[in-house]
């Protein structure tokens, strides 16, 4: 059974709203999906108009509504456990989160997506569509390797399916495997690809059956066939005709403005293409970041200045590495919070279950903590006890969305984790407030353990992960003795002293 046969209301809107998507009318569908989803008593109709609104902001650039338009797709899909809608979310969920900048969160997307498509058993048209938005998302974030593997599989299944194969032939996401092999100086191997992909056109064209392909899919062949005139290979002649498809898509736009750089460099326009470079801004992952560098070089190169178009291809290669240093950083922050979590998991299994665990973050909660410090003003020992209480959170909810809030808090819970002393104790007390507790020690001792806390906070890459919303901290420290008068050993009593001692 198909995701949308199981809903029992609005289907018929729904069933539109998609076709108005594959012939890329984004700004229609988006408006028809969000009248679904704020009329509909269906979950099934309310989710799919809520995740597939997502993919049309996405389409249309409107980056200011991904965080609150996330958060609601989310919350709709909890409620359901279908691994389709989950698979869709997450790949569209990870193309915003790479337009955010926050690269980390964006593999974590693209990981779920594939996790949860690959438990999908019916082949149908739903899941070759959700296997072909997670190609997409990886070939945009130029993942080309998974990207080529996933929309062979959409392919499969949209075979099985009886889909035409024409309906799934993503040429976009060969021709930035080519233009990302031209970046990193393999201009021949670019062109064998954009050969291949120039004859697929040539088929399906004297097939009868261009009609079949998205209008976006005959704005990539339309950048093919000027890129490669634009490298001295073939005919422009049907691109133009071809560019001016891809409806209202951000993308196609990009395709577009640049296609007509290719266009005039192919006709020996070279002034006229620099000057178009100059003007126009393009999206970084529609072809790349180096693509406006890699035609100023190819112009530069026509016009015979050979030491500017070295300099503009020394800036393209650059461009085009430095996301896979980027990349090299995440995979090591995300060996760093794989084991932060493991011993997070480790202090939650010594402490006692999950009746006394965070869920979100792992740490004890407060249940845990109260019992914690019951039970060091019952033996007599003194501890320091600090409060952490995060600065910019509220808007890194208002702005990015409780997804982008919840990512922080494990962020955070796993920052502190990592300076504590051997023996010391973390807690999350509750939304972005975290407690620890450090037994035996005394203000010095706390003191230095909040320098430490503070300066790994500071030194996290925030921007990366919620832009424009910084993260910091301010603690505050009370002592805890267990030989007190009853009342100066609890918890609550130390916390209000705490609390009074917060500083900036």
């Amino acid at each position: 059974m198909g995701w949308l046969d199981r809903v029992t209301d609005q289907a018929d809107h729904l069933r539109e709203a998609r076709k108005l998507q594959q012939a890329d009318r984004s700004a229609e569908a988006s408006r028809l999906l969000e009248r679904v989803a704020e009329t509909t008593r269906d979950p099934y109709a309310r989710t799919d108009a809520l995740v597939q609104r997502l993919g049309t902001l996405i389409n249309l650039g409107r980056t200011a509504e991904y965080g609150p338009a996330m958060d609601r797709a989310f919350e709709a899909v909890q409620e359901l456990p279908e691994p389709y809608v989950r698979g869709q979310l997450h790949a569209f969920a990870a193309l915003a989160a790479h337009h955010q900048g926050a690269l980390d969160r964006c593999v974590m997307h693209l990981v779920q997506s594939s996790r949860a498509l690959s438990v999908v058993t019916d082949p149908d048209s739903d899941a070759a569509w959700g296997w072909h938005d997670l190609a997409m998302a990886y070939s945009y974030l130029a993942f080309h390797g998974y990207a080529l593997s996933a929309i062979e599989r959409a392919r499969k299944i949209g075979a099985a399916a009886g889909m035409p194969e024409e309906v799934l032939a993503a040429p976009g996401i060969r021709l930035r495997n080519a233009i990302a092999l031209d970046h990193a100086g393999d201009t021949d191997g670019c062109l064998r690809v954009l050969r291949d992909v120039s004859d697929d056109l040539t088929r399906i064209h004297r097939a009868g059956h261009l009609d079949r392909i998205r209008p976006s899919g005959r704005a990539a062949y339309g950048y093919t066939v000027a890129r490669r005139a634009a490298l001295g290979e073939g005919s422009a002649a049907d691109a133009r005709a071809l560019l001016g498809h891809g409806g209202d898509s951000a993308r196609a736009r990009d395709l577009r403005r640049l296609g007509e750089v290719c266009l005039s460099i192919a006709d020996g326009r070279t002034t006229d293409a620099l000057s178009q470079l100059g003007a126009v801004t393009v999206a970084p992952e529609t072809l790349g970041a180096a693509e406006p560098a890699r035609l100023r070089s190819i112009s530069y190169a026509r016009a015979g200045d050979h030491e500017a178009a070295h300099r503009a291809d020394r800036l393209a290669f650059r461009l085009a590495t430095q996301r896979n240093d980027r990349l090299r950083e995440v995979y090591v922050d995300g060996i760093a919070a794989r084991l932060d979590q493991e011993e997070m998991r480790r202090a939650a299994a010594r402490t006692g279950g999950e009746a006394l665990t965070d869920p979100l973050t792992g740490l004890p909660n407060r249940r845990r903590l109260e019992a914690y410090v019951a039970g060091l003003a019952e033996q007599g020992e003194r501890a320091a006890l600090g409060v952490c209480d995060l600065m910019g959170f509220t808007s890194v909810n208002t702005v990015h969305g409780h997804h982008a809030g919840d990512l922080v808090l494990q962020r955070v819970a796993g920052v502190i984790n990592r300076v504590m002393r051997r023996g010391d104790f973390v807690a999350r007390y509750g939304g972005d407030e975290f407690v620890v507790v450090l037994p035996g020690a005394g203000m010095a001792q706390a003191t230095e353990v909040g320098r430490r806390i503070s300066t790994a906070l500071a030194a996290e890459d925030w921007e990366a992960l919620v832009p424009t919303t910084p993260i910091s901290a301010r603690l505050g420290w009370a002592e805890i003795n267990g030989s007190a008068p009853e009342g100066r050993g609890g918890l609550a009593e130390a916390l209000v002293r705490a609390f009074r001692t917060v500083t900036a």
